[in-house]
């Protein structure tokens, strides 16, 4: 008679041992595959050495005023232009303009420590935020673009002497990359 009443306290909605055995096999069997599957995924994180790898130092002095140079960070370009006077100038009065990505002048040269960087040295991806090609610009004669910064040739996107950008498809200014200023010009990029 006690199986009965065992029996009929479960059909009541009363948990029964078998319910327990069940949901505690579930949770051995979940915890296994977390177990199983950590060393897996985990497998996929960067190596020591390559996360080493990942921070460059530059000496920013190396560039010259009105120039640029193209450096590799983490297998990508990116710009180091030492702008003039008028380009800042030019930069901050574009502050007010209607932009796709809106971000001051001063935001573009921001550290990633929340600094004020310097502003005559602008830091930056060098690919174009629409698919990827590297805008000509300031440094190549001819190929300034309409606002007097970069200028992508593959779909014609236009960039200001801040970065951002003014026109074409580019849904985003040219990324910043986190950056922090070591000593006096010198730089450590990411």
């Amino acid at each position: 008679m006690s199986a009965t009443n065992h029996e009929v306290a479960g059909e009541a909605g009363e948990p029964t041992r078998r319910d327990m055995i069940h949901v505690a096999t579930g949770a051995v069997a979940a915890g296994g595959a977390a177990m199983l599957a950590w060393p897996l995924i985990n497998q996929m994180n960067p190596a020591a050495d390559t996360r080493a790898l990942a921070s460059i130092e530059f000496d920013v002095s190396k560039v010259a005023e009105g120039s640029q140079t193209k450096i590799m960070w983490r297998g990508k370009p990116l710009f180091v232009r030492h702008r003039t006077a008028e380009e800042i100038a030019q930069g901050k009065k574009d502050d007010a303009a209607d932009l796709k990505d809106p971000q001051t002048d001063d935001q573009r040269t921001m550290q990633s420590n929340e600094q004020p960087g310097k502003p005559e040295y602008l830091i930056m991806e060098a690919n174009c935020t629409h698919l990827g090609c590297i805008p000509v610009g300031i440094a190549e004669p001819g190929y300034i673009g309409e606002y007097g910064g970069w200028f992508c040739p593959c779909h014609g996107s236009h960039y200001d002497t801040a970065g951002r950008i003014r026109k074409g498809p580019a849904p985003k200014n040219l990324y910043i990359p986190p950056y922090v200023y070591t000593g006096g010009t010198v730089v450590k990029i990411g």
